[in-house]
């Protein structure tokens, strides 16, 4: 299944950082903010959650939950979450199933080696749960800010 922008975006069902398993219905209503991010811990990971969290109230303001989704299991979710105060959830898609249906589980290249893994992306899917918009092979700084914008000029 293609995505395309003003469709349907496709439904998944991961669990979360919470304790519960979520899925994209569970916010109908709110406009969400997915994005994809490659591994918790790591540097742009880490500048990119913490500018989510930095910004937190303001998605709130505009009736926006922000969602993480890595391939990093839940444990690993708790600790950063932790770590840097995180009051988001962060979903588990260990099999990259999500990743998939998102077309974000991409081939890489690092020092020379080829391996599978997310570029990062995010998606913005408005509160009937349609795809509004979408950014890909994201840059980390100002990224956050203009997702918040687009929020606040479009939905």
């Amino acid at each position: 299944m293609a995505l395309v922008i003003g469709e349907k975006a496709p439904e998944f069902e991961l669990p979360a950082s919470n304790g519960e398993t979520v899925k994209l219905s569970d916010f109908a209503g709110k406009n969400v903010v997915l994005y994809f991010y490659p591994k918790d811990m790591t540097p742009g990971c880490t500048a990119e959650a913490c500018d989510f969290r930095d910004r937190h109230e303001s998605f709130g303001g505009v009736n926006a939950v922000v969602l993480g989704v890595s391939q990093d299991p839940i444990n690993r979710h708790e600790k950063f979450i932790e770590k840097h105060g995180l009051p988001f959830l962060l979903l588990a898609d260990e099999d990259h199933k999500t990743a998939e249906d998102y077309e974000v589980w991409k081939l890489k290249k690092n020092f020379g080696k080829e391996y599978m893994g997310i570029e990062r992306s995010t998606f913005i899917i408005d509160k009937n749960g349609n795809l509004v918009k979408e950014w890909r092979k994201v840059k980390v700084k100002g990224h956050v800010e203009e997702a918040l914008q687009y929020i606040k000029e479009n939905l």
